[in-house]
């Protein structure tokens, strides 16, 4: 048995299953997922009834599963991290949008072994805001991961409207490390639109702007940050905010503490501050935008999972969102996995009845990554017989 599982006794499930996974990051999209999924359980149980969301929690994947859920992928020229153009995808209904900022400024567009941490910019996810206003968007969530940058949102403002001027009364050069020489801030220039607009700020990443748990601190060597550009980011983010405060008030300062100011790249500081954004748990958002709990309606099993259950799972991830609200609904919750590393008791508290991972099949991760379709098909076969059959 390829499991690990809450108790002995697995409770029998017949009738519709919900498959609500996210990426296996490296190998499978949410989409893909799903269907490996469907297909492994349809060999273990033929007459299952199947239907999928694929879920993602504010990083890279969120606009596709936004798209697989209805929405209208629209497709726009931005400028890329690095200054060069990229193309850069958002999701629309109505006058709803989703906006990725992984589209525009990801680590994802920077060429391989590549990284630039102290002049990475956010401009392009300000354009890609504009092109969603222009587009008729009231209300944006913007999801938050996936990152290449560590400038405070500062490029995302200025590309929306706002001045943000050295000592020489010139605009500060792209990046986090120039904002050391930031000396004034007007925001009296952004588009005048995001005053009637909802922004809202969509992270499993709560961290602050600043000090040891920062964006800096936290994230910036996994975008190739030394120990000095650490602590040289962390100074000129808190520039940022000295300067800010003088402009926009205390609350400026206040909103460098906030859960989520300091997700990826501290441009969760740049949406509160400048675009008045409210902050969530990514996945909560996403639930609601793709109409989660009208899915659940009729369903006696939901799937869910993601690359690696782990500790990070726990603190906001896809997988603990769709398992509080299957529960709540008491609707057994079991998980798909690349590599499992929680207690059956972990899983339990998280509302998880059992979990299957690749590594059960195999656990050579260079193996498993580039098979983990099939793999993911033999490990639902099972997963059908115990809970489907």
């Amino acid at each position: 048995m390829g499991s690990t599982t809450v108790s002995d006794a697995a409770t029998r499930s017949t009738g519709r299953v919900l498959i609500a996974a996210d990426k296996f990051k490296g190998s499978l999209t949410a989409v893909q997922v799903a269907a490996h999924v469907e297909a492994g359980l349809r060999k273990g149980a033929p007459g299952v009834t199947v239907t999928s969301v694929p879920v993602a929690d504010g990083g890279d994947g969120t606009v596709e599963a936004a798209v697989t859920g209805g929405f209208e992928r629209r497709t726009v020229r931005v400028t890329g991290p690095l200054g060069e153009p990229v193309d850069a995808s958002y999701a629309l209904r109505d006058r709803t949008a989703v906006v990725e900022m992984a589209e525009a400024s990801g680590l994802q567009h920077l060429p391989s072994g590549v990284f630039a941490p102290l002049t990475a910019t956010t401009y392009g996810t300000g354009e890609l805001l504009r092109a969603a206003l222009d587009a008729g968007a009231r209300t944006i969530v913007l999801g938050v991961g996936g990152s290449a940058t560590n400038d405070g949102g500062a490029g995302m403002l200025s590309a929306l409207g706002a001045r943000l001027l050295d000592r020489d009364g010139a605009p500060v050069a792209p990046g986090g490390g120039p904002l050391a020489g930031l000396a004034t801030a007007d925001l009296s220039g952004l588009d005048p639109r995001l005053v009637d607009t909802e922004i809202v700020l969509a992270s499993d990443v709560d961290n602050p702007l600043l000090g040891p748990k920062g964006a800096a601190a936290v994230y910036g060597p996994q975008k190739g940050a030394s120990e000095a550009d650490v602590a040289t980011l962390d100074a000129a983010l808190g520039q940022y905010v000295d300067v800010l405060a003088l402009a926009e008030g205390p609350t400026a300062s206040a909103a460098a503490d906030a859960p989520g100011a300091g997700a990826a790249g501290g441009i969760g500081y740049g949406a509160l501050v400048g675009l008045g954004a409210t902050f969530r748990a990514g996945i909560d958002v996403m639930l609601d935008v793709l109409g989660f709990e009208a899915a659940l309606d009729g369903v006696d099993l939901v799937i869910t999972g993601e690359g690696s259950l782990d500790e990070q799972t726990l603190h906001g991830k896809a997988p603990i969102g769709v398992a509080q609200a299957a529960r709540a609904r008491d609707i057994d919750v079991v998980a798909v996995c690349g590599r499992l590393a929680l207690s059956p008791s972990a899983l339990g508290s998280a509302g998880i009845r059992r979990a299957y991972p690749l590594s059960s099949l195999e656990p050579d991760p260079a193996v498993s990554i580039p098979n983990a379709g099939p793999l993911l098909e033999q490990l639902s076969a099972e997963l059908a017989r115990d809970f489907l059959t």
